[in-house]
């Protein structure tokens, strides 16, 4: 177990050395690989702050795809500055993230509203018995 994340740690550490020279056919834009992520770990830090704090349904929604939207910035962001990957890969795969999550929310929403025409409420705490 920690085998492997000493490989994935030096995977990460080898993608930040590249960094510095982005793959071939980038602009050099200035702005690096770590920060990117750093904006992307302020994001998911923050849709995990709101997931634990807030006790609104649709607030937790939110929370969760501000999740899977820094997901997607890491994906775009590594397919970026790999050496041997084709930076559409990123986008292809985070619009897949973007498809997935509009499905979920759709999906989270209906059931929100069921719970709603329950209960006559929207907080998580109120829904923790739910009978047909």
């Amino acid at each position: 177990m920690i085998g492997s994340f000493g490989t994935c740690f030096s995977a990460v550490g080898a993608l930040l050395a590249q960094a510095s020279a982005p793959a071939a056919g980038a602009a050099s834009s200035g702005v690096g690989l770590q920060h990117y992520l750093v904006v992307s770990a302020l994001v998911f830090g923050l849709g995990l702050l709101i997931i634990i704090t807030r006790r609104s349904t649709i607030a937790v929604l939110m929370g969760i795809e501000l999740l899977l939207n820094s997901a997607g910035l890491n994906f775009v962001a590594f397919a970026k500055y790999s050496a041997g990957a084709d930076p559409l890969d990123g986008q292809v795969v985070t619009l897949f993230v973007i498809v997935i999550a509009a499905a979920e929310a759709a999906l989270a929403l209906a059931i929100a509203l069921n719970i709603f025409n329950s209960i006559n409420s929207v907080e998580l705490d109120d829904a923790h018995s739910l009978k047909g």
